[in-house]
């Protein structure tokens, strides 16, 4: 397995936060975790990207364990329902700079980013300041920075969290489509359960610190903790009772 998580906890003071956590992802595949707010999914990922010491357990990425390897030597990238991208900088040196860090040549460096802007869909924004852009723009700019560094492993925080659902459709879609063109892996945190079901090759569901990765889809739908049968339920009281009035 590209990811191995094994036996993790994470506590503050007395309260164990992440209690037992076990998974594992293949290469180049995406593990959507549903989960309310407090569950412990912004700490599994903070301790996974090296942000937070786990107190015991054991993280394997790609082969090699990273536990006592600082945040920076993980290649792992975090993004945040934030977009975090440098106000004063244009969308191309903002995609550009992680690309600048490694010190390519500026004609890789050109053709990289350019290519990066057609596949966001922002042709003709590059020369913009971040300010001059829409909400769901800046997070694909942010994705853009982020992937185009070709990271081992991206982690996804509420990434869509700020945006209406018009925008959070297109950037469900378009997140699809870079993952795949990119070959990333990642862990994409969610609180929206069309989203989860949507975004992630496997789920998993989060509670109260423990998480739970099933087999399949329909083992996670069936599932009564995960809130899906409630949801179907809903839905159907709502057609049976439309179609009454």
């Amino acid at each position: 397995m590209f990811l191995e998580v094994k036996d993790i906890v994470k506590g503050f003071q007395s309260e164990h936060v992440v209690k037992a956590l076990n998974f594992t992802l293949e290469a180049n595949k995406t593990l959507s975790i549903l989960g309310k707010s407090g569950c412990g999914k912004t700490t599994m990922l903070k301790t996974i990207a090296g942000l937070l010491d786990p107190d015991s357990g054991s993280i394997v990425l790609n082969g090699v364990h990273i536990n006592d390897k600082k945040p920076s030597e993980r290649n792992i990238v975090y993004l945040y329902q934030e977009d975090l991208l440098f106000p004063h900088l244009n969308i191309f040196e903002n995609i550009a700079f992680g690309l600048r860090l490694k010190k390519l040549s500026n004609t890789v460096i050109t053709e990289r980013v350019n290519h990066m802007v057609k596949s966001l869909e922002l042709e003709g924004q590059a020369s913009k300041m971040p300010n001059q852009l829409s909400g769901g723009q800046r997070q694909r700019v942010s994705f853009g920075r982020a992937i185009i560094t070709e990271p081992s492993l991206l982690l996804l925080d509420e990434p869509f969290g700020s945006l209406d659902a018009g925008t959070r459709k297109r950037m469900q879609v378009l997140f699809k489509k870079l993952t795949m063109e990119y070959q990333i892996t990642s862990l994409f945190v969610t609180h929206d359960l069309k989203e989860a079901v949507l975004m992630g090759d496997k789920i998993g569901f989060m509670q109260k610190g423990r998480l739970k990765v099933y087999q399949s889809k329909n083992e996670f739908i069936k599932d009564p903790d995960t809130g899906v049968q409630h949801e179907i339920a809903f839905w159907d009281e709502l057609k049976v009772n439309s179609e009454q009035n």
